[in-house]
């Protein structure tokens, strides 16, 4: 762009008139000021010697470190398995387009990069070789999982349909291995919180998605079950939910009977999680015109068929956003758990600044900025994906 045609687009845009001036300037101040004072802080003023000397229990809470080669193993799987998934289904490798490694990169890059932000923080806090050997491991596993995800993105359907089968069950087994080395309810940090956010989503959505069908049944006794399941979930708050599951089960069930408290945890994000996953594809289900479901039976199609292969296609792509929404909130809600004695990453930031190195210095800053960092990580990450999602099905276009 030449310089004439930058002032003809300031001038258009900026400094309109006098008012627009004003407004412009003063609002560049302001960002101006705010944005130094944040780099002023995390490059100057900012003491992270406290994340650093403690990053491992940000991270993966009181693991055991010399099962740490898991967590590697994990992490290099699930690169793996990310990206395969991605490619296999991706329309450029479908369609035989071929890219360059330059141009892969450049598509992780503008795809990942929160992501990426987030590993060169925290590699940037470690002392040791491990987390390299680790990041550099975890990267290749990326490549490899593309390159075999281009691979069979030219396969048939039913071959993909079972590699993602097998990726489902390896992912249980991968879940098994890590707990094998300390269980689930000694985990912590942010593996924890990935942990009962994955399982959330995982089981939720087709709860939810049975809830908001079973709604709009016309069989009283299913419509009225439904009703009273998401109604009666929906107007309890979760962390009451929460209480109950860890507290108040134990005056009803003896002890040994009753599950850890991350299984029962699971349970209730997934039954609350459930409750405002039906309202949104309820919501979704009603947003398909009727003369839809009236041509499709008119072609002697069953109520099973019209529901699974019309009407609720076109209902979740209408509600994505909501959807998304929804499980970036309950990512952000796995911080309620530290209530019950988990240690998740906001009760390591508290509990880190008791330590007699840190204690009385006021290091809160520090600790709820790098736990939010971490947080908003994980939810951009989503949401980015949610946009991309609806940009490939063209939700709101005509």
């Amino acid at each position: 762009m030449t310089s004439t045609t930058w002032r003809v687009w300031l001038r258009r845009n900026l400094f309109r008139n006098l008012r627009d001036g004003i407004i412009t300037l003063l609002t560049a101040f302001i960002a101006g000021w705010i944005l130094w004072k944040v780099l002023r802080f995390v490059l100057i003023t900012g003491r992270w010697e406290i994340v650093e000397r403690n990053l491992a229990l940000f991270m993966y809470g009181r693991y055991p470190r010399e099962d740490l080669w898991r967590i590697t193993l994990a992490l290099c799987v699930a690169a793996f398995v990310t990206t395969m998934l991605f490619s296999m289904w991706s329309r450029a490798d479908r369609a035989g387009v071929k890219r360059s490694p330059r141009t892969m990169l450049g598509e992780i890059g503008r795809r990942w990069w929160p992501l990426i932000v987030l590993g060169i923080v925290l590699l940037s806090f470690v002392t040791t070789v491990g987390p390299w050997i680790a990041a550099c491991a975890a990267i290749s596993c990326l490549f490899a999982g593309a390159l075999l995800g281009r691979a069979l993105s030219s396969a048939p359907v039913r071959i993909r349909g079972s590699a993602v089968a097998v990726t489902m069950l390896g992912i249980v087994v991968l879940l098994w291995f890590l707990a094998d080395g300390l269980g689930w309810d000694d985990w912590g940090g942010l593996m924890l919180s990935l942990y009962l956010a994955a399982a959330g989503m995982v089981l939720s959505f087709p709860l939810g998605v049975l809830l908001a069908i079973g709604r709009q049944s016309s069989m009283p006794i299913i419509r009225s079950l439904s009703i009273a399941a998401i109604e009666i979930t929906r107007g309890v708050p979760l962390v009451v939910l929460i209480i109950l599951s860890s507290e108040g089960l134990g005056f009803f069930f003896p002890q040994d009977v009753l599950p850890g408290k991350v299984v029962r945890v699971i349970v209730v994000l997934t039954i609350f999680t459930a409750a405002y996953v039906a309202e949104i594809v309820r919501g979704g289900l009603q947003s398909v015109p009727n003369g839809q479901s009236e041509a499709a039976a008119a072609l002697g199609l069953s109520p099973t068929r019209i529901t699974a292969f019309i009407v609720l296609p076109q209902a979740l792509g209408n509600v994505i956003p909501a959807l998304v929404g929804q499980f970036i909130s309950l990512f952000k809600d796995t911080t309620l758990v530290s209530i019950i004695g988990l240690l998740d990453v906001i009760s390591v930031s508290e509990s880190i600044r008791k330590q007699s190195d840190f204690k009385g210095q006021g290091l809160v800053a520090e600790t709820l900025v790098f736990a939010g960092l971490l947080f908003w990580v994980g939810s951009s990450t989503l949401s980015r994906e949610s946009r991309r999602m609806e940009r490939r099905l063209g939700v709101g276009e005509r």
